[in-house]
């Protein structure tokens, strides 16, 4: 009986020595709680914190391990999460993820404030990030410039199109208003929130597809009627190049002809000639027409 009195205060020894043992992870960072109340340092309101490596605590005390390096939480993963109404109204499906790291200082209310900081953290930025989409908007000096003068993707799609192009805009805002006005409050520090799709209503996708369709088929037969055109110009000069070097080559014939007469005529010969060269041309002929009363 002893003896098994002995095994068993030894079993519970080792047991005891062994939960006075923990161990903390690189990245990670362990607050001690004893019945229930985390130590603090003297000044109470800094939790005491033991880094990595193996630290030595009392059996009755339990640990919390909270990692400290920086975390993603996709805000689209909750409920109805993932819409957001914009300014004029429409309703766009949102793909965004939240960057963030406990804060050292503020671990008691990341740890301790929240019955669960993860649902907490996203409701929050669920409701910053569908508020901030329905107020965005650029000054008015800001209007959107797109190259050329033909379809403005700005004007048909509204707010959608806004919030695309200037979502590095919106990110900025959103980590401004982290900063000023929550802080460390909940025991973190927000990196950023990154939208990584903005999708519009299935009605306006198509919409905006129909239109783009429309503005790409006008603008290929634009350039298909331009390309004709110029064909159409440049045979068109080619021929006048022709028939101009044509009429320089009768003129310079006509001109030489000419030259050639007034010589005979000025011979005496010119008459000869034209005789000559008249029967030449009647020899050659098959049909004769004759003028009344002429010779």
């Amino acid at each position: 009986m002893l003896l098994g009195f002995a095994a068993g205060l030894g079993l519970y020894l080792a047991y005891l020595f062994f939960h006075c043992w923990f161990r903390v992870k690189e990245g990670h960072l362990a607050v001690v709680t004893e019945f229930g109340a985390a130590r603090k340092k003297p000044d109470g309101k800094q939790l005491v914190t033991d880094g990595p490596g193996l630290h030595m605590k009392r059996p009755w005390e339990h640990v919390v391990t909270v990692t400290m390096m920086e975390q993603n939480l996709d805000l689209s993963g909750q409920e109805g999460g993932s819409a957001a109404m914009a300014e004029d109204g429409t309703v766009l499906r949102l793909d965004s993820m939240l960057r963030y790291v406990p804060h050292e200082a503020e671990l008691e209310g990341y740890l301790f404030g929240m019955k669960n900081p993860t649902e907490h953290i996203t409701g929050l930025f669920t409701c910053l990030l569908r508020n901030e989409i329905a107020n965005f908007r650029k000054d008015s000096g800001d209007a959107l410039a797109l190259p050329g003068a033909g379809f403005d993707f700005a004007t048909h799609a509204g707010s959608y199109a806004l919030i695309r192009r200037e979502r590095g805009l919106l990110n900025r805002r959103i980590a401004e208003f982290c900063r000023t006005q929550i802080g460390d409050r909940y025991g973190v520090r927000f990196n950023a929130v990154d939208l990584t799709d903005i999708l519009p209503p299935d009605e306006l996708a198509d919409a905006l597809n129909a239109v783009i369709q429309a503005h790409t088929d006008a603008e290929a037969r634009y350039f298909r009627a331009e390309g004709e055109s110029q064909q159409r110009i440049m045979a068109a000069e080619r021929g006048v190049a022709i028939a101009s070097a044509r009429a320089a080559a009768i003129e310079t014939e006509i001109r030489a002809l000419g030259a050639y007469l007034s010589e005979l005529s000025a011979a005496g010969t010119l008459a000869p000639y034209v005789a000559r060269r008249r029967a030449e041309v009647l020899s050659e002929s098959r049909v004769v027409y004759l003028k009344e009363g002429g010779s």
